[in-house]
């Protein structure tokens, strides 16, 4: 079965960068298609973006022009890199298999001057 393990999280200042990874074990990634949720606390946790196993690709509205996702199917990896992050990107970010419905045990990203 697969196993998904975030990293990259951590504090930054508003207006700053930061690239999220998630590799995955198992097999399948290929196959899969690769989300990025996030869930900050006392709320639900909400797709951020998603990525099909053939490329396609789309964003929340409230990160699109400035978070990208990708993967790279040898390494099994899928990434998001996050620019002008703002307060609101606090949360836990989590990386998810759709197809197989995995999740991975999260990352917490703290937008804070």
């Amino acid at each position: 079965q697969m196993q998904l393990v975030e990293s990259g999280g951590g504090l930054v200042q508003p207006g700053g960068s930061l690239l999220l990874s998630c590799a995955a074990s198992g097999s399948g990634f290929s196959r899969a298609t690769m989300g990025w949720y996030r869930q900050d606390q006392g709320k639900e946790r909400n797709l951020v973006a998603i990525i099909s196993r053939s490329g396609t690709i789309d964003y929340a509205h409230s990160v699109k022009g400035r978070f990208t996702i990708s993967r790279d199917n040898i390494q099994r990896t899928v990434s998001l890199q996050m620019g002008s992050l703002q307060p609101g990107d606090t949360a836990v970010y989590y990386c998810h298999d759709l197809t197989f419905n995995v999740w991975g045990q999260g990352t917490q990203v703290t937008v804070s001057s």
